[in-house]
């Protein structure tokens, strides 16, 4: 028997949405843990001499890991979009768990740069299909800041990697970290598979209607509070509908940002405590950095969310945040007093990592249902090739002793992505989607 129709915001959507969000961060907790953690115990690899991994050979296995991030992305939007959320989350999860456990074992340099491209499938998949997820069970008033709140997640798993390399690398070795990153996949599938509800958008929108309402009944919540209308089978997981009519401007143009933002993020991450070591820090102090920076994305990042909200668009804040990035990495090449120093990097890690994000919450806002895992995969997977190549980029310039132009290279990206971001034309969300709608 079928609950009585509540008006949303209801109780009980509500409580379903903090449901998903909370599960949710756990997760991508767990995808940033992984990620950053390759960053957090760089330094301990590269001193382990018996293990052999040389700097160049590092930011390879950085790219080769935001290349398998890059295939999961690419791949994972338009396959959610057609089969569900929820079973391309649990594999995301499972793939890059069991990976990191398989680094923590890597006999050699080349089983563990192939576990670390296989971790990156795995995250690849996650992230993007996880963004979809919150914002689809978020009332549309608050999905800017439900994105950032679920991408805080991020940063928290980065600043639990550099906490935990700088307590354990030296007492137990860096294979620990990457068992601790393992573990809690015990925890992470049976929480999937027990709590995680698919996304009732994405039936709406597939067609499913009758699994929809069975779904939505069993939460109490109204099916009218999700996405009314069916995609047309044109659009729904099509590549093509991202570059119609008006969209393929605005496309270029997040995929472009995305390039950039993605490049910063990876190729800050990966390096940032060798590069600090480079410019005369310890090794206790460059790894901190990377606890500090994340720990500053998660602050920056509920600030852009909310401020975005207010104002009605994500797109002004990214503007803004990409351009103080500009300034934040250029400083970081500079000689400073520490404190200052850990002052810089805070406040760069607010701005770059939200700035960031603000590109997936934008995105959203121009597709369908249908497309919309598909748009949010793509512009996450066309960044990883920025992704790919900041790591790269800075294994070279750390390896040919020019870290500080390292900072400068960085800081033109966050440039050219406050370019792109200027270039996106109003926040005609409604007006973009109703468009695509009528495009047959």
């Amino acid at each position: 028997m079928s609950s009585p129709e509540l008006t949303p915001p209801s109780t009980a959507l509500k409580r379903l949405s903090i449901r998903v969000t909370v599960l949710c961060w756990f997760l991508v907790l767990l995808d940033g843990l992984d990620l950053f953690v390759y960053g957090a115990s760089l330094p301990g690899v590269l001193d382990d001499k018996g293990f052999g991994l040389t700097p160049g050979a590092a930011g390879n296995i950085g790219s080769l890991n935001t290349f398998g991030m890059l295939l999961g992305a690419l791949s994972a939007g338009v396959i959610a979009d057609r089969v569900g959320r929820r079973k391309v989350i649990a594999t995301g999860v499972v793939v890059f768990c069991l990976s990191a456990a398989v680094c923590g074992a890597a006999p050699t340099v080349t089983v563990f740069g192939a576990a670390r491209f296989v971790a990156g499938i795995g995250l690849g998949v996650l992230l993007p299909t996880a963004i979809a997820q919150v914002m689809e069970y978020t009332a549309p008033a608050r999905r800017h800041i439900g994105v950032t709140i679920l991408m805080t997640a991020h940063q928290a798993g980065g600043a639990i990697a550099g906490g935990v390399a700088a307590s354990v690398v030296a007492a137990l070795g860096w294979r620990s970290v990457y068992w601790f990153g393992a573990a809690p996949v015990v925890l992470a599938l049976p929480a999937i598979l027990l709590w995680l509800p698919e996304s009732i958008t994405n039936l709406v929108a597939a067609g499913r209607t009758a699994k929809a309402r069975a779904l939505a009944d069993r939460h109490g919540v109204s099916l009218e509070s999700f996405a009314p209308e069916r995609d047309s089978d044109r659009h729904r997981g099509s590549l093509r509908s991202l570059f119609t009519g008006p969209l393929w401007r605005t496309t270029t143009l997040f995929w472009i940002a995305s390039f950039m933002g993605l490049l910063l993020v990876y190729g800050v991450n990966t390096w940032l405590p060798t590069m600090m070591r480079d410019q005369g820090y310890n090794l206790g102090s460059a790894i901190s950095f990377l606890l500090v920076i994340n720990a500053g994305g998660i602050v920056g990042m509920l600030v852009a969310g909310s401020l975005a909200d207010r104002l009605g668009s994500a797109r002004p804040v990214a503007i803004a945040w990409f351009a103080a990035t500009t300034v934040g990495v250029a400083l970081l090449a500079v000689p400073m007093p520490l404190w200052i120093t850990y002052v810089d990097v805070f406040l760069t890690g607010g701005f770059l990592f939200s700035a960031q994000t603000l590109i997936y919450s934008s995105t959203s806002n121009y597709y369908l249902p249908g497309v919309r895992g598909t748009a949010l995969g793509w512009v996450s997977g066309i960044g990883r090739f920025g992704a790919v190549f900041g790591p790269w980029l800075g294994g070279v310039l750390v390896a040919s002793s020019l870290s500080t132009w390292g900072f400068a290279v960085f800081a033109v990206a966050a440039v050219l992505a406050t370019l792109m971001i200027a270039l996106i034309r109003g926040n005609s969300a409604s007006v973009v989607r109703a468009k695509l709608a009528t495009v047959d």
